[in-house]
């Protein structure tokens, strides 16, 4: 993983930011001065079918993708840009207008650039680099985020944030160069709103952290067990530690908190006597608190996998495991769903995850079967990772097939797989209690 952070480090060397009269603190406005060899699209081009097509030709699945940060980049703006369908500008689809036409950046997005999130305003802006690369994360120190956020990058400068959609902001806005954020637990499942929040923002994947946890019942000096009321922790941490819990025989209540680190800290600050955190050790070293019991999560192979967000995508390569996502919505149809699927089983490239959430400009259509009766059905767009890079000439074939059957694709990124050992993090059967 400090592979992939130095090599971004020294991309950075290639962009100057400049800024123009002082900022206020409510508008901060960032211009970036790409590189000669990065390649720009005209949206006008972008909607001409014969460009598109020749540029694909040339360019985008022969002979596969060029070696340059640039060609990369082109190759991804090619792709998007082919499965977006023109339609009238004034059709509108449940009062909401439809993201038909490939804006300026050339990557095609369900959200209109309308609804985008406001900018960020009480951080420092990154300064000019050479300094140390900084990364946003969710929560406070102690977070599990802040821990892979330091494997990421373990020389890196690290931006706490309070939301998740901080950190997207931090990024894009030249505040941070990087974010760390959870996407997906072995046992609790997806974070749902950070794939959201991949679809309203423009931001790549470049690399991932797969991070052990190893949960701690945390409280005051001197507390003890039996004096506890209540636990707080982040809702996912208090699903993975229930059965734990239920085993300490704790006569507790179960609140939540926005974070395992932050509710230490609520602890902390509060002078909680009654009240146990479910955290970290870090968080407990931190926070001043000590450990009641150790180790206390259900699942001894309880793993989160975390996604290294930038502004600009990695090159792809073919010499060490790679994974790439993608997020595409389909054509109505029979079996649609199978077919685009198939793509990848016919090249032999292995699917890792599929996923599904509501299409958030069209969540309801309205279609008549076979009896003529007008019946609702919900719209999804589709989260898939497969085990290749899109410089395997298998994975872009792939994606030229998909979008024979989607009406929206987007390249989220192409990045190292995290294969560096950890070993289980203890369990149910491994706690210690003092």
């Amino acid at each position: 993983m400090f592979s992939v952070c130095q090599s971004f480090s020294v991309g950075l060397n290639k962009y100057k930011i400049s800024t123009g009269s002082p900022l206020s603190k409510l508008q901060r406005q960032f211009t970036i001065q790409c590189a000669s060899e990065s390649l720009h699209y005209s949206a006008t081009n972008a909607t001409d079918p014969a460009s598109v097509a020749a540029s694909i030709n040339n360019s985008a699945f022969t002979g596969g993708v060029g070696k340059t940060r640039g060609d990369w980049q082109s190759s991804c703006a090619i792709l998007s840009s082919t499965v977006v369908k023109q339609q009238q500008d004034n059709e509108k689809t449940n009062g909401v207008e439809n993201v038909t036409v490939v804006d300026r950046d050339r990557i095609s997005d369900l959200v209109p650039t309308g609804n985008l999130p406001k900018p960020l305003s009480d951080l420092i802006p990154t300064p000019a680099h050479g300094s140390e690369t900084r990364v946003a994360y969710q929560g406070v120190p102690g977070a599990y985020s802040e821990a892979a956020a330091a494997n990421a990058c373990p020389n890196g400068e690290f931006i706490p944030c309070d939301q998740f959609q901080v950190a997207f902001q931090a990024v894009e806005l030249w505040i941070a160069d990087l974010a760390v954020l959870p996407l997906e637990n072995s046992v609790g499942g997806s974070i749902h709103r950070n794939y959201d929040l991949l679809l309203r923002h423009r931001l790549h994947i470049i690399g991932e952290v797969q991070l052990p946890v190893r949960h701690c019942l945390l409280a005051l000096p001197g507390v003890r067990k039996q004096d506890l009321n209540r636990v707080i922790s982040h809702p996912q941490a208090l699903a993975q530690c229930e059965l734990t819990l239920n085993k300490l025989a704790l006569n507790v209540t179960r609140e939540e908190a926005y974070s395992t680190a932050g509710a230490a800290e609520i602890i902390a600050e509060r002078n909680l006597r009654d009240t146990a955190a479910i955290a970290s050790e870090r968080a407990a070293k931190l926070y001043g608190l000590d450990v009641i019991a150790d180790g206390i999560h259900d699942d001894c192979n309880n793993v989160t996998r975390f996604a290294m967000l930038a502004r600009e995508p990695i090159i792809p390569r073919t010499d060490r495991p790679f994974r790439t996502s993608i997020v595409f919505a389909h054509d109505n149809g029979t079996a649609v769903l199978f077919k685009v699927l198939s793509v990848f089983a016919f090249r032999n490239i292995n699917l890792t995850k599929i996923e599904s959430r509501p299409h958030r400009n069209r969540p309801i259509t309205f279609v008549d079967d076979d009896n003529g009766e007008t019946a609702k059905r919900f719209e999804y767009v589709f989260y898939v990772d497969f085990e290749a890079s899109m410089a395997d000439v298998r994975a872009q074939n792939a994606l030229s097939d998909v979008q024979e059957f989607t009406t929206f694709l987007r390249v989220l990124g192409s990045y190292p797989i995290d294969i560096s050992p950890w070993s289980p993090s203890g369990g149910i059967h491994r706690y210690d209690v003092t």
